[in-house]
């Protein structure tokens, strides 16, 4: 999207343009094997050494070695295997080796990983042990004095890649002053923020990686300490002096060479004092936007290039769908994890409430950063926290009412909740526990009045005179539907209902109780025909070329943004087109007024990655609507 900003350095960069330069350079002209001794050959090792040499000076690598390889994690491989192997060998002849594989709490998953797949695979059976941090994020200093005698190999960060906090190495360094330990720092973060001047320190291993600093994908270094055991990872013909066997990716390493280059001269990436800036700024736009706003990691002991905060009330999925409609890119934490919607384990290891792991934010830049986009983020964090407010999610009165039908779920399980927003009255039907926060919050801040709280399972709730509840036009009745199991259907006053609200029974036990054409609306997702599978196969995928052709052979046909409306009010229009915004969590009011239209008009559903909208169109094919379609992959890709 031309328009992203994006925000998530720390999990890669863009590549440099002048890297980009250099990797075709390498293939189309410098295209030898730096291993031929013959001209082209040694146009390619020369573009090899040059990037080493710079390199080693930015580094000050000193007498030590640096590799090219593929990245941080086969450097942290790397590492690993010639550490234990090391230990390995001082247990053979007999000498102090340590028991204790330490690494940081809050590592990057691919060191604990590493240490226990080469612990298991070389028969050791090393204790592996997670050195505590406090709640600044640094690492306990006098827990680590305290397992130093006995460590064999001590796994750290220079910077964390979730908040930025920089580790103290002259503590850590002199906490295992006269351990036996080998030491690993993870520097992953730090190329191009910290100064680093390796060979001064007692560090053994400093595994990179280019993509985190405007290189591509697929390059990095690993710097060995002189004098440290070295095991290579890989044996063949005996590239980089036999220490990382396979031709080497000139490509990649010309790419991280012009980087490099970049970094030395000095001129073309921001100073320190300008990313802190960058920071104030951008901190500011946060709380100005985001009342309550909790940064997780103390400014002064963090990159200025790393933000991780949370928002009292919005979960991390809402504030990353908010950001993303309004194309800025940030993410929930690492890259590797960002799938598995499980609480950061970096913020749990500091100590921090489940709320704040749960619901982190990151938002990190690299040193490209310029003032025009950190104004432009600023505009848009502003946006973002005006179209919450108007939803009424930061706690504070909303300044509209939603109205009609809407759906929430936790585990499985639906809550409906029946809102009109004329009278400001509202029913909630089969109230979740685990919700009951959430609702409440949502009937406050909008100014609902609760007619009713029902429950399907019991008939609790139903006033004890009355046959129907009113709910401004609405009008709520129930039936029986079996001893004591109770049906609430929902229709305009002195009409046919259109929705019934079912509980857990089965559709099959509902004849004679439920019109055939009302809406089944369950409190279970597997009982339900509303979004509870994904669309079927055939012609409901739309990809941009289909969707420009519908929409010039049906000019009638209608876009439905089922995202939230405040990730709709944030959103720039897809493709220019007015949209109506009718979140998944809303379809179920909308479903009657389009059936009645017979299946006239297309009506083209879509989001941002392509699931929720394929869950509409799912369920009005489901329910027999043959023209909705959705845009496959979302806006995303679209």
């Amino acid at each position: 999207m031309d328009n992203e900003i994006y925000l998530d350095g720390n999990a890669t960069t863009a590549v440099l343009p002048a890297a980009l330069r250099a990797a075709l350079l390498a293939m189309e002209e410098c295209y030898g094997n730096p291993s031929s001794t013959h001209a082209t050959g040694l146009k390619a090792k020369a573009v090899l050494d040059a990037a080493r040499a710079r390199a080693c000076r930015l580094l000050g690598v000193g007498p030590g070695r640096l590799m090219f390889n593929s990245g941080a994690t086969e450097g942290i491989q790397t590492a690993v295997l010639s550490a234990l192997c090391a230990v390995r060998a001082r247990r053979l002849a007999g000498e102090l080796a340590g028991t204790l594989l330490v690494y940081g709490a809050t590592e990057h998953k691919a060191v604990p990983e590493s240490l226990a797949h080469w612990n298991a695979l070389l028969g050791l059976d090393l204790e592996l042990v997670a050195l505590p941090v406090g709640t600044d994020g640094r690492h306990d200093l006098a827990a680590l004095r305290r397992l130093a005698p006995a460590a064999a190999f001590v796994c750290t960060m220079a910077a964390n890649n979730e908040t930025g906090v920089i580790s103290d190495l002259t503590g850590i360094a002199a906490a295992l002053e006269g351990s036996p330990a080998l030491w690993m720092v993870d520097c992953v973060q730090a190329l191009g923020k910290l100064p680093l001047d390796l060979a001064a320190t007692r560090i053994d291993y400093a595994p990179f990686s280019g993509h985190k600093l405007y290189a591509p994908k697929g390059i990095g270094m690993l710097y060995v300490r002189a004098g440290a055991p070295f095991t290579p990872l890989m044996k063949g013909g005996g590239q980089e002096t036999g220490w990382r066997s396979g031709t080497e990716n000139m490509a990649g390493i010309a790419a991280l060479g012009a980087v490099l280059a970049a970094l030395e001269d000095g001129t073309l990436f921001a100073s320190h004092a300008e990313q802190c800036m960058f920071r104030e700024r951008l901190a500011a736009a946060l709380r100005q936007a985001l009342p309550g706003i909790v940064f997780n990691a103390p400014f002064d002991d963090a990159l200025p290039t790393t933000l991780n905060f949370s928002v009292p009330g919005v979960s991390g999925k809402e504030l990353l769908d908010l950001f993303d409609a309004a194309a800025v890119r940030v993410s929930a934490g690492s890259a590797c994890s960002a799938a598995k919607a499980q609480p950061s384990y970096v913020l749990a290891a500091m100590g921090l409430p489940e709320w704040r792991s749960s619901n982190a934010v990151r938002l990190s830049f690299g040193p490209l950063m310029d003032d025009a986009t950190v104004a432009d983020a600023c505009a848009r964090i502003a946006r973002c926290g005006g179209a919450l407010r108007l939803a009424g999610m930061l706690g504070e009165p909303a300044t509209t009412r939603p109205d009609g039908l809407l759906q929430l779920s936790d585990g499985g399980r639906h809550t409906w909740l029946v809102l009109d927003a004329a009278s400001g009255t509202c029913a909630v039907i089969d109230p979740q526990p685990a919700l009951a926060e959430r609702i409440d919050a949502l009937l406050r801040t909008h100014g609902f009045r609760v007619a009713a709280r029902l429950s399907t399972r019991n008939g609790a709730g139903w006033p004890a005179s009355g046959d129907s509840i009113e709910l401004g036009r609405q009008s709520l009745r129930r039936v029986m539907i079996g001893a004591g199991t109770p049906c609430y259907l929902l229709g305009p006053a002195g009409e046919r209902p259109r929705h019934a609200f079912i509980g857990d029974a089965a559709p099959s036990g509902l004849a004679g109780h439920v019109p055939p054409e009302a809406l089944l609306c369950p409190a279970a997702e597997a009982l339900s025909t509303l979004c509870a599978h994904p669309a079927p196969a055939g012609d409901i995928d739309l990809d941009a070329a289909g969707l420009a052709a519908l929409l010039r052979q049906r000019p009638d046909a209608v876009l439905v943004d089922v995202r939230e409306p405040h990730e709709h009010a944030v959103a720039v229009p897809f493709l220019g087109v007015p949209a109506a915004s009718v979140p998944l969590s809303r379809l179920a009011g909308e479903l009657p007024r389009w059936m009645a239209q017979a299946g006239q008009v297309p009506l083209v559903f879509y989001c941002r990655s392509g699931n929720r909208s394929a869950r509409a169109a799912g369920c009005l094919r489901s329910l027999g609507y043959p023209q909705a379609y959705h845009v496959h992959g979302g806006v995303a890709l679209a």
